[in-house]
This record gives C-alpha cells, sequence and structure tokens, in this order.
C-alpha cells in the first residue's frame, strides 16, 4: 500500500521530498530513486539531515542513530480534529528487555524509558482529550514493575480505557494489589504466551517461566474486572502440530477473555530472517511475510492449523458461549501435555468444529452468534453429551441478552413454563422479587428449564432447575444478563 502511494504522490506532487522511516523502512530501499528512506529512528536522525531538507538536496538513504529522547508526536489541535474520539498509542519506553528473534525490538538492545514526570505530562495532555483508549505500545510495559506501578495509579485518576502488553510472569504482589482498585473494563492486557513447548521457546530466545505465567494469569482472570488476551504463535521453529495441539490446551485451560493465533512473520532484520534457512522457513516475499511453511509443518499442514486458529478465534473470542468452553474445561487435566484417556481435549473438540464449519462453507459467511449457535447445535447432535451442550447452549443464549431461543434450541415454550411458575413460585423471593412485582417478573423475564447436569456445570446445584434471566446484568467484564434459579 506504501509503495501503491508513494508511486501515486510523486505523479501528483512532483518536487516534494518524500521521506520514508520507521523500522521497516529498509525493505522500501529500492524505491529511493523517488523518496528518501531513513533507516533508524527518526528522532537519532542527526543535523545533516535537516540541512539537506532545508536546501533542497535530500539523499535517497540516511542512516539515524537510535534516540535516547522520544516525546510524543502530538499536538493539542490534533486532539480536536482527526483523532477526536480515535484510539491513541503511546510510549513511555522503547525497546525491550526479551531478544525474540522474530520481532524487530530484538534488533536493537537495551529498553530506554520516558521519567514518570515526563510520562504523566504528556498523558494528562492525551487523557484531557477523552479518547476512546490509550493504547501503550511499550513492547514490555511491566519490564520495570515498579515504575509500571506508578503509571497504573496514575491512570486511576482517569476513566479511559487503556491498553498494555504485558509479560505474564513479570507480576508483584504491590502490582497485584494495586489492580485489584482498577474499575471494571479500565484495562486490558495482551499476554504473549507464544508456545509452551521450552524447545521452541529456547529457538526463539523467549525467557518466561510458564508455570509462573499461568498462575499470574489465572490470577489476573478471578479480579473479572480486566480484559485478558493471550496470543499463540502458529509456525514457530520447532513447533509441530502435537507441540501447538499442548500448547493451545493448555493456554484453553486457563479460559482468558481472547485467545489469538496468528502465524509467525518473518521480519526484514530480525535474527528469524538470518536464521531462515536453518529452520526451512518460507514465507511470504511481501509484508507481512507471513510464513507458509517450516521444516516441522509443511504448507498443507500449516494451512489446516491456520484454518483451526481461525475456527477458535471466531467461536471463542466473544462472550457467546462460555458456559460450552467452561464445560470443555473441566475435563483438562493439571498436566495437559498427558491428558487423561476419558477426557476430552479442547483441540480436539474444535477440530470436530472447524470440520463441520468447512461442510457449511462458514468463513465465507457472516459470523453471527445465531449462525454459530446453529453450527454448535448440529455439532452436539453428533454427541453423547447432545442434551447438556444443548443446555449450555439454551443457558448462553438468553443471558446474552435474548428473550426467546432459536427455533434449533426451543424446547418448551416460555408460556408453557411461565403456567408452571405461576403455580409453583412462593409469592415473594428474597433479592428477585416480591409480592407486588411477582407478575412484573413473570411477564419480562426469560426462563429456562435446566438439566441436573447442566446445573452442576453451571454450578447451580446438583437438581434440575427452573431460572429466571432478568434485565438486569451482573458485575465484571461480560455483562451477562443475571441469572437467578426460581424452582428446584
Amino acid at each position: 500500500y506504501v509503495e501503491k502511494l508513494i508511486k501515486d504522490l510523486t505523479q501528483l506532487l512532483p518536487g516534494v521530498p518524500i521521506i520514508l522511516g520507521g523500522p521497516q523502512a529498509v525493505s522500501l530501499v529500492d524505491l529511493s530513486a523517488q523518496c528518501t528512506v531513513v533507516i533508524g529512528e527518526m528522532e537519532g536522525i542527526g543535523e545533516a539531515f535537516y540541512h539537506d531538507l532545508r536546501s533542497g538536496n535530500l539523499k535517497p538513504l540516511y542512516q539515524a542513530q537510535p534516540s535516547r529522547s522520544f516525546p510524543s508526536p502530538y499536538q493539542q489541535d490534533d486532539f480536536q480534529r482527526h483523532l477526536q474520539n480515535r484510539q491513541i498509542y503511546y510510549e513511555s519506553s522503547r525497546g525491550c528487555p526479551f531478544s525474540c528473534s522474530y520481532c524487530l525490538s530484538s534488533v536493537f538492545k537495551g529498553v530506554r524509558q520516558k521519567s514518570l514526570d515526563l510520562v504523566r505530562q504528556e498523558l494528562s495532555e492525551i487523557l484531557a482529550a477523552e479518547p476512546m483508549i490509550i493504547k501503550f505500545v511499550d513492547r514490555t510495559f511491566n519490564d520495570n514493575p515498579e515504575r509500571a506501578l506508578a503509571i497504573w495509579e496514575f491512570l486511576l485518576g482517569y476513566s479511559v480505557r487503556c491498553h498494555f502488553e504485558i509479560a505474564p510472569d513479570r507480576f508483584t504482589e504491590a502490582m497485584f494489589a494495586s489492580l485489584a482498585a482498577i474499575p471494571c473494563g479500565r484495562f486490558q492486557f495482551e499476554i504473549g504466551i507464544q508456545s509452551c513447548n521450552p524447545k521452541v521457546l529456547q529457538a526463539i530466545k523467549r525467557q518466561m517461566d510458564v508455570e509462573q505465567a499461568e498462575q499470574n494469569i489465572q490470577r489476573l482472570l478471578a479480579l473479572n474486572t480486566i480484559h485478558i488476551h493471550v496470543d499463540l504463535i502458529l509456525g514457530l521453529p520447532y513447533e509441530t502440530e502435537e507441540s501447538f495441539q499442548a500448547s493451545f490446551n493448555r493456554v484453553f485451560a486457563l479460559l482468558p477473555h481472547h485467545i489469538q493465533l496468528g502465524l509467525l512473520k518473518v521480519l526484514p532484520g530480525t535474527e528469524m530472517e538470518e536464521r531462515a534457512e536453518e529452520f526451512g522457513l518460507i514465507y511470504c516475499a511481501a509484508p507481512p511475510y507471513e510464513v507458509l511453511a517450516t521444516k516441522w509443518l509443511d504448507h498443507a499442514a500449516l494451512s489446516d492449523l491456520y484454518a483451526f486458529c481461525e475456527c477458535v478465534e471466531a467461536f471463542y473470542s466473544n462472550r457467546f458461549f462460555r458456559s460450552i468452553w467452561q464445560y470443555l474445561q473441566r475435563d483438562v487435566q493439571q498436566d495437559p501435555t498427558q491428558p487423561d484417556q476419558g477426557a476430552e481435549e479442547p483441540y480436539g473438540f474444535f477440530r470436530d468444529l472447524l470440520a463441520l464449519c468447512r461442510r457449511r462453507a462458514f468463513f465465507q459467511l457472516a459470523r453471527t452468534q445465531k449462525l454459530m449457535t446453529s453450527l454448535l447445535v448440529e455439532l452436539a447432535g453428533q454427541r453423547q453429551d447432545r442434551a447438556l451442550l444443548l443446555d449450555l447452549l439454551r443457558y448462553d443464549w438468553l443471558r446474552c441478552g435474548h428473550r426467546f431461543l432459536p427455533e434449533e434450541l426451543t424446547l418448551k415454550t416460555q408460556p408453557e413454563i411461565r403456567n408452571r411458575l405461576r403455580q409453583e413460585l412462593p409469592q415473594s423471593l428474597e433479592g428477585v422479587f416480591t409480592a407486588d412485582s411477582r407478575m412484573e417478573l413473570l411477564k419480562k423475564s426469560s426462563f429456562l428449564e435446566l438439566s441436573a447436569e447442566a446445573a452442576q456445570v453451571l454450578g447451580l446445584g446438583d437438581s434440575p432447575v427452573v431460572v429466571a434471566f432478568l434485565p438486569e446484568q451482573t458485575d465484571g467484564l461480560m455483562r451477562f444478563n443475571r441469572a437467578v434459579v426460581l424452582l428446584r
């Protein structure tokens, strides 16, 4: 896109200097006859560049040095015009403590951090504009726990959402204590696991205590106030289908809010590019340089796993089917790399779902909750636990705010259940309705009869129940309609 834009601009604006910078500018050096390319950080370009710019004698190529300062590029006017009500990117530090071989940050060693006073000043100017979200682009925001904690406590005084890239094994008790006070939905954490295979992590120079990471993610999820987004990378060196399967099952067992499964990108200038032949990497010649095959996964296997990842993201990374995932999680063993023979792996469930999605051309259709529910109903029809899965799908459908079940999930009609409730409900139920509001509840709420097995999975007891879905929503991130047991 950039190449096309440059070619068009040079025709429309002959004589106007066009300057390209940024970490991937090196891949555009072939355009140097049409424009000037800056390799490295623009802030470290030096006076010679500006002298040449003023005199109209720009050279095709300049080499910049790493900059000690990188002030916020925003002006106050920006927030009143093109950046109004937008997401704002902000870096409080540059560089990364890790040296992951696939990442551009590994090209430059060390981490440079702005002073906390400057961070507070720049953030104050951004926060005053009330942006939709501030996305911190620090590669590892909590590299310095004390510094991260100071910034979080500063942000507590504002109501803007903030997104951070977090190393899951670098948390202190003070950080957890502070996060417990964060209002619901204010923070989002993107957590890169990448792989749970020690050999893979060693090959990509990723330093991480996987067990500690899992424990910390579980603690963060238990807060139910911070959106947790966990990443795995497909196509890394030494990653086989079996090891990817083990990593997926292990991450799934945590039940994060969002699982992202992306392809490895072999970026120019990284160690991964230098070792591509060693690892048998075949990858796209054009951005985003996604891997097409490796020594351990040929193109057909990698393509198949990519479709698996698309299926997982579509069905998992939303609020629609959380009870189904909770049910699958119960069978994941303490050590997911050695599952019990009687247990079902989440990987196997999504494999079956992928096969169905392919038969029904799911990936060519709009991914609505109704369509995905219909596919899960069809999948349930092929399983021994069909009745339980259908009960869980009904429960999830109604607590997502729908008044009526779709046709494929309907058993008893709402009038039939209401007639039973009119006869059997007490005149009042503490915390749910009074004698005066009893009829209002029967008119405005949706109801569902659940089996004993479904009630047990949902933590509602061990006997059949009738559940009402009330108009008010629950606390926490998912904001489901409140579900209460009326009859046992």
